[in-house]
């Protein structure tokens, strides 16, 4: 080969080379990644059930999903029997504000107590208390004894309860999905449970308690508490020794409180998350009202109610779990909440 005829082959190339670029540059498609398996449908199907690959997982959607159906009932039951003993809102508020305040208080104090301490023996102590605490409310409005001060007193033990429990279950996460790539996705199945259970729960109180009382409502959630008690139970995991910190509980405190207030991102959500809490969600506490004052309807018409929230958080936590990253969730928050006040319009 001369070196006019390499300086030629040269020039071909350069040119073919960037004639491609051009029409690349003019082809959207060209700036794509290549086709997986995982966007053909039965890929994104597989790709939003991932972390049920673990076995642990598994046993803990069953034995939760059962658990909360109970839980949600038990909500809807509490609401009605407030309102049907008492006609009054203001009792409405307060028997959920002593629901929910023992929880605000104590939960950050419950978190740092709980990363010293066996997550699973700590979930299984929480679930059984409450299991008692259902089957105590039970009890009590089978007999004709409940009243509005065993309702508090049972209500501000529920929420000491949940004020350990959610914290444990939320770091338990990592015990069941070993591979981090699944960890998201256990997260959102795990948003997916509670918004099923929401679609169901109420919706079987409901029929429940225009079938009988809301005693049933409580006696069905106490004995499914021995459904996740079993799951947890039944979990294989690796017995790794826990780790002591030498820090003082309010040293954890504070990296916890600096963390959260110097981190943006963190910081932007919690607080939209709290207006949110604070301003929107006590509208599920007003629902007997609507049910009954407004659409004069019954236990039946609270039930469709709730279940008819659940069905729209379900819709949105599959979407969570199909979603492959994190990219546009920042979007998507701020116009979640832009809807949520104008459904809050709409009810007004």
């Amino acid at each position: 080969m001369t070196a006019t005829q390499g300086k030629d082959d040269s020039d071909r190339n350069t040119a073919l080379n960037a004639a491609t670029d051009v029409r690349q540059s003019t082809d959207p498609e060209s700036y794509l990644p290549p086709k997986t398996e995982l966007d053909s449908p039965r890929g994104r199907f597989s790709h939003a059930w991932r972390a049920l690959r673990h076995r642990n997982f598994r046993l803990y959607f069953g034995g939760q999903g059962i658990s909360l159906i109970g839980s949600w009932m038990t909500r809807v039951a509490t609401a009605w029997l407030v309102y049907r003993l008492t006609h009054s809102a203001l009792l409405l508020g307060t028997v959920s504000f002593a629901g929910q305040i023992p929880t605000f208080f104590c939960a950050p104090y419950a978190g740092v107590l709980v990363d010293r301490l066996d997550r699973r023996q700590v979930l299984i102590w929480t679930q059984a208390l409450s299991m008692v605490q259902s089957l105590a409310l039970a009890a009590l409005t089978f007999s004709g004894l409940i009243n509005i001060p065993w309702l508090l007193a049972l209500s501000v033990l529920q929420g000491l309860i949940n004020a350990v429990d959610m914290p444990a279950r939320q770091s338990f996460m990592i015990k069941m999905v070993t591979n981090r790539e699944d960890l998201s996705n256990g997260i959102a199945i795990n948003s997916s449970i509670v918004t099923m259970a929401r679609l169901l729960g109420p919706s079987l109180a409901g029929l429940v308690i225009g079938w009988s009382s809301e005693a049933w409502c409580f006696l069905v959630d106490g004995i499914s508490y021995i459904a996740v008690i079993a799951s947890l139970i039944a979990m294989r995991l690796n017995s790794e020794p826990i780790q002591r910190n030498p820090a003082s509980t309010w040293t954890q405190l504070k990296e916890g409180w600096d963390y959260v207030t110097t981190f943006l991102p963190i910081r932007t959500i919690l607080l939209l998350f709290a207006l949110i809490s604070l301003m929107g969600i006590p509208y599920v506490v007003l629902m007997p009202i609507f049910a009954a004052q407004v659409l004069h309807g019954g236990p039946h018409t609270l039930g469709f109610l709730m279940g008819a929230a659940g069905a729209g958080a379900m819709i949105s936590a599959l979407s969570l779990a199909a979603r492959k990253n994190v990219r546009g969730l920042f979007r998507m928050i701020p116009a979640a909440a832009i809807l949520f006040g104008l459904g809050l319009i709409e009810w007004a």
